[in-house]
């Protein structure tokens, strides 16, 4: 979990906040707001992954602790981790490569031990447990929809190198979840 946490925070202000991209999901709802209102990503990230972590109470208490822990984890280190938009300097296309790549380590590693950064990554889980369909194509495309969000306001560059970003998150985390 903390390797996994570590890894989104890194991943997150080291590659996508310099050339505001997005990630999908509650982080990516939370990179909005931190790119409206300059919110802090982790804490929004917590408080908007709350609802799910009440259905997951209420529906898998076991995926509760594990994505409870994970959020609070994940959410500390996103907010610890900010002083990493200022270290790499990368062209956009990189960052959105290394920044899906290691996110998809950290999200992936984490459903594998029963545990998830808490947001739409869970509710990935939920749906892929009662459904055919893989989580990592569950999770481009509920993040693919956060990203669509953020188009009005981040312009078409944002939209396709974050859509680049959460695909490599998506598969990479998919590969961990079931191969690793």
């Amino acid at each position: 979990m903390i390797t996994g946490s570590v890894l989104i925070g890194t991943a997150i202000n080291g590659f996508l906040v310099p050339h505001h991209l997005l990630d999908g999901g509650i982080v990516g709802i939370a990179l909005i707001l931190h790119y409206y209102f300059e919110f802090r990503t982790g804490l929004w990230t917590a408080i908007l992954s709350i609802p799910l972590s009440i259905y997951a109470w209420f529906n898998d208490r076991r995926q509760f602790y594990g994505s409870f822990q994970g959020m609070i984890v994940t959410a500390f280190f996103i907010d610890v981790l900010a002083p990493l938009e200022y270290q790499f300097s990368l062209p956009i296309w990189l960052s959105a490569v290394l920044g899906g790549a290691i996110s998809g380590v950290g999200v992936g590693l984490m459903l594998r031990y029963k545990t998830s950064t808490g947001g739409t990554d869970l509710l990935a889980y939920f749906i892929s447990k009662a459904t055919p369909l893989n989580i990592g194509l569950l999770i481009f495309l509920i993040d693919g929809v956060i990203v669509l969000m953020g188009y009005p306001t981040l312009g078409l560059e944002s939209l396709l190198f974050s859509t680049l970003t959460i695909f490599i998150a998506g598969s990479v985390a998919s590969v961990c979840y079931e191969r690793i």
